[in-house]
């Protein structure tokens, strides 16, 4: 996201403007995949948009985009607050995603009769191994929401 601000030193730019430097001048992306890119960095809280100008909310100036850069397709990919966890117990705990996966279900099955979605219970684990989670919490309740 800090591409185009810095390459331009403006600190707010139009739509238009954006999804020309990614898709045309840098051939990065096509025009859609520009669009995706700016709604996926608005949610994120990297930018915001009023009156049809976005804004970049950091400073790009503290970011360093190496020459030859070209963003890759992971950009595009659903991050999986649940999944984020699970990698997260994992490596706290050293063991298979398997076992994390299996503690789960079984605090879900034997603790609470089923009544317990996956994203309550992986906090859970997570306060039990002491691995930080209050940075997932609010993707983990918008999950919640939608099961």
């Amino acid at each position: 996201m800090a591409a185009p601000f810095k390459h331009t030193r403006k600190t707010g730019m139009r739509k238009n403007e954006l999804v020309y430097y990614y898709a045309l001048d840098r051939k990065w992306m096509s025009t859609d995949q520009a669009a995706v890119l700016l709604r996926k960095a608005e949610e994120a809280g990297l930018i915001r948009q009023e009156n049809g100008v976005f804004s970049i909310l950091f400073d790009p100036a503290t970011v360093t985009i190496p020459i030859g850069f070209k963003p890759t397709s992971a950009i595009f990919e659903a991050n999986d607050p649940a999944q984020e966890l699970i990698g997260r117990i994992v490596k706290a705990r050293e063991v298979p995603e398997t076992d994390v996966v299996a503690e789960m279900n079984k605090l879900i099955k034997e603790q609470f009769d089923g009544n317990l979605l996956p994203p309550a219970a992986l906090v859970l684990l997570a306060k039990k191994y002491l691995v930080p989670y209050e940075d997932l919490r609010d993707a983990l309740s918008a999950a919640l929401k939608k099961e």
